[in-house]
């Protein structure tokens, strides 16, 4: 379900010789590239079929006022997801983490669960995806998953001597004087915003831009992709989205601020679960209830305290990790990004 910016210099810069460089042996090899591949890993090709799969489940239909540009920017966004997919997707085999077929199919009766089989088959021809194809997904993310926790996860370890510190500056925030719902979110905004900056740099303008990113983002959510990765990437809250969307704590009396229908949907959802997409007055957000907590101060010394600490400590050094990782990868891996050099050198001829 993460850009690169060249500093200028009035002389011409290294980074732009590296840059001319690059466009130049792009070029040249795109001439013997198949038609049908947009970009190879380490040799091994991603398709445009690929590309139009992942936009057909992503958007659906195309927006009002919509052009070419911003159809080919998705296109792009959408192929570094898959390069960026397919490069940790090889180190996953490489590591001997390939998810197996049982794994495989207990992600995809999960993923069928809510739905009756009607419902599914139908889901599928919206994402523009067969049954093997989005198996196929699943064992990509699954492998993926399993990569992370190897490398990444089952590494981290938060001392005692941290969660005392966490909680000795926080205590005031373990008083909770009623119910409290530790809540995420993923906004996208309909107004110009300088300060709504996200990991791909992607901001909508407009209405009807607004609409179509959000069903797209709730499209990957219930394709089963990660919460606090999509927000770190696409969603528009200065605020929350450099944690994953996090809000933190906030205590029931805040939704009283809120419409009634809002305040019953958020009361009544389960830790874990997520909101259907929640319009507002300038765009849209989804809504997810990470846990519950009563009322009351919590000591140190309550086990729910210090693991949420762990959890809370645990997830920031995660996602820091997770974001470093992805950025070794790409190094170490040979990527080639044919159909960038294509949109490059067509739009360079206009």
């Amino acid at each position: 379900m993460e850009s690169l910016r060249l500093k200028s210099r009035p002389a011409l810069p290294a980074g732009c010789v590296l840059l001319l460089c690059c466009v130049l042996v792009l070029s040249s090899c795109n001439r013997s590239v198949p038609p049908d591949v947009a970009a190879t890993v380490n040799g091994r090709p991603i398709y445009y079929a690929e590309i139009d799969a992942n936009y057909k489940s992503q958007f659906p239909a195309q927006g009002e006022g919509e052009n070419e540009d911003q159809i080919q920017l998705r296109r792009i966004d959408i192929l570094g997801s898959l390069m960026d997919s397919e490069v940790m997707f090889q180190r996953a085999e490489k590591a001997s983490l390939v998810a197996t077929d049982d794994q495989v199919n207990a992600r995809l009766t999960e993923m069928k669960a809510p739905y009756t089989v009607e419902q599914f088959d139908k889901q599928l021809k919206e994402w523009g995806l067969t049954l093997d194809k989005l198996k196929e997904r699943i064992r990509k993310d699954e492998s993926v998953k399993r990569l992370f926790v190897k490398e990444i996860s089952s590494k981290i370890n938060i001392s005692d001597a941290e969660v005392t510190a966490f909680y000795t500056a926080n205590r005031g925030s373990f008083n909770l004087p009623e119910r409290q719902f530790h809540m995420a979110q993923i906004v996208v905004t309909n107004v110009p915003d300088p300060n709504a900056r996200n990991l791909k740099n992607d901001k909508a303008k407009n209405a009807a831009e607004a609409k179509q990113k959000i069903i797209a983002l709730e499209s990957r959510l219930k394709q089963g992709e990660d919460f606090a990765t999509i927000a770190q990437n696409y969603s528009e809250d200065p605020q929350s989205t450099p944690n994953g969307g996090d809000l933190g704590f906030l205590p029931e009396s805040s939704f009283d601020k809120s419409s009634p229908e809002l305040k019953k949907l958020i009361l009544n959802m389960r830790p874990g679960t997520i909101s259907p997409i929640i319009p507002s007055s300038d765009g849209y957000r989804i809504l997810k209830v990470i846990t519950q907590e009563p009322a009351g101060q919590r000591e140190l010394a309550d086990p729910r305290v210090q693991q949420t600490i762990r959890d809370t400590l645990m997830s920031r050094r995660d996602q820091l990790l997770k974001s470093a990782y992805y950025g070794v990868a790409r190094n170490e891996a040979k990527v080639m990004d044919y159909m960038a050099i294509t949109i490059f050198n067509g739009g360079a001829k206009k």
